[in-house]
Formats: C-alpha cells, sequence, structure tokens
C-alpha cells in the first residue's frame, strides 16, 4: 500500500509540471504536484468510492479553492489586472481540472479506495446551512486576527500601500471574505460527508488540503511575483488562516457523538 500510495503522488505530482512550461522551475513545481497529490491521500483511501464521485470531490476544491478563491482575491486587490486575471482563471482551471482527473484514476487504478463501506454522520440541512455560514463567520476571523500579525511582522515591507487598496475596497471587502469562506466550505462538503474517518482525523485532513490546495502547494515554486521570503511567509499565513476553516467546518458540520467508520477501514 505505501508503495502504491507513493506512485499516486509521485504520478499526480508530475501533472503540475505543465505549470513549469515556459516558467521552468520542474523540479518545484513536480515537488509541489507531489505534496497537493499527498493532501488527497485520505480522499483516494477513505473518500468516496466511485471514481467519478472522487473526481467531483476533487476537481471542486482544486477549482474553487486554488483557483476562484485565490486568484479573486488578486483581483479584489488589483482591479487593473482583471482581463489578465480572468485569462489565467481559465487556464489554470483546466490545468486543474485534468489534475482531479489523474487523481481520481490513479486512486482507481492502484487500488487505493478502501471498499468498506460506513456511515458518516451528516447534520440535517437545516443545521448545515448555519453551520456553514458560522464556518465562514469563523473564516473572517481567522483571516482578520492571523492576516492582521503575518502582516504587522512578516509581509508590510512588500505590499506597503496595503491600507489604501483596503481603504478604497470599504466595506465590501468584508462581504467578499464572508462569501469567500462561504464557498470554500461548500466546495469541502462533498469531503467533509464522504470522508470515512473519525472526526478529528477528517478534521486534520479537511485542513491540510485547504492549506496546501488554497495556495501553499503552488507557492512553492519560485515565482517573478514574489521574492523567496515572501512566498514562505505567505504559506504560513494561508496555513493559520485556511487549516484552521478546514478543521473548524468538519467539527461544526459532522456531529460529535456518532461514529463515523468502521474499525475495518483502516486495515490495508
Amino acid at each position: 500500500m505505501n508503495l502504491r500510495i507513493g506512485l499516486y503522488c509521485l504520478l499526480g505530482g508530475l501533472c503540475f509540471t505543465v505549470f513549469a512550461l515556459g516558467n521552468g522551475h520542474f523540479a518545484w513545481w513536480l515537488l509541489a504536484g507531489v505534496v497537493l497529490s499527498a493532501a488527497f491521500v485520505p480522499v483516494a483511501r477513505f473518500g468516496p468510492r466511485h471514481p467519478l464521485a472522487q473526481f467531483g470531490a476533487i476537481a471542486l476544491t482544486l477549482v474553487v479553492v486554488g483557483v476562484v478563491c485565490t486568484y479573486s482575491e488578486a483581483i479584489l486587490f488589483y482591479p487593473e489586472k482583471m482581463t489578465h486575471m480572468l485569462r489565467e482563471i481559465a487556464g489554470s482551471a483546466g490545468s486543474h481540472l485534468l489534475v482531479a482527473a489523474v487523481l481520481a484514476v490513479l486512486a482507481w487504478k492502484l487500488k487505493l479506495t478502501e471498499p468498506t463501506p460506513a456511515i458518516v454522520a451528516r447534520r440535517s440541512t437545516a443545521v448545515t446551512i448555519p453551520m456553514v455560514l458560522l464556518s465562514a463567520l469563523l473564516y473572517m476571523i481567522y483571516y482578520v486576527v492571523f492576516g492582521g500579525i503575518t502582516y504587522t511582522f512578516l509581509t508590510k515591507q512588500y505590499y506597503p500601500h496595503a491600507q489604501e487598496m483596503m481603504a478604497h475596497v470599504g466595506s465590501w471587502f468584508w462581504v467578499y471574505q464572508f462569501a469567500r469562506g462561504t464557498l470554500m466550505v461548500l466546495a469541502m462538503l462533498p469531503v467533509i460527508y464522504s470522508l470515512r474517518l473519525p472526526r478529528w482525523k477528517a478534521a486534520m485532513a479537511v485542513g491540510t488540503i485547504l492549506w496546501l490546495g488554497g495556495g501553499c502547494a503552488a507557492l512553492l515554486a519560485p515565482s517573478t511575483m514574489m521574492v523567496t521570503a515572501q512566498r514562505y511567509d505567505h504559506i504560513l499565513e494561508i496555513f493559520t488562516q485556511n487549516f484552521s476553516l478546514g478543521v473548524s467546518a468538519v467539527l461544526l458540520l459532522r456531529p460529535r457523538a456518532a461514529k463515523t467508520f468502521m474499525q475495518s477501514t483502516t486495515s490495508a
């Protein structure tokens, strides 16, 4: 099983080397792909059992969290680059859909998915809706608190006009961040409600996916837009915000007392 998991990460990581075309840094993009593929190992092992369902769950995460939510924030602060960003969104979304398809096929061909059925406890719709909105509210808090700390001590030197840009956006900034948090949680619902793992393990897995898929993996590769230290600072910032969101969302959306997996699912 460990060999098959290694092949899953390596072959899935090779898909990300497409981003090295024209930009170089093949090894860094391979590393980024391997790291991101590793984040989806829990989904491959204990997520949806059908390849199409796995593709849908992974694709939603990669496209919504990794592309839409990431690029839309850049557009919010740099509206003059909207045309260029929209073109990049289309191309990046297509590439990430390909990655999702490859990961789903690899999980199927390598026989990674545990066939043992398990009942994953879910909230009722009446409870799920407010829990999703509460998760988005918590994300706003994480964004303000951890983003403020990171900006004050690490990234302020790179964004000397950040406060002026915030003032220009005005109250729409908070509307956007709430919508962004809501969108990320909704995109992760197929994973949250299909992951046949104990509640806290599922929370760790979802938090890791949101962290790595929400920009960390891409920031591993050198960029003309950021210096090395700047990229690493943002990796830390995304961890504090997105990982916290993933953990919070799972703990809110999955009941505490219910048994969400069977012991046999952990056997290799």
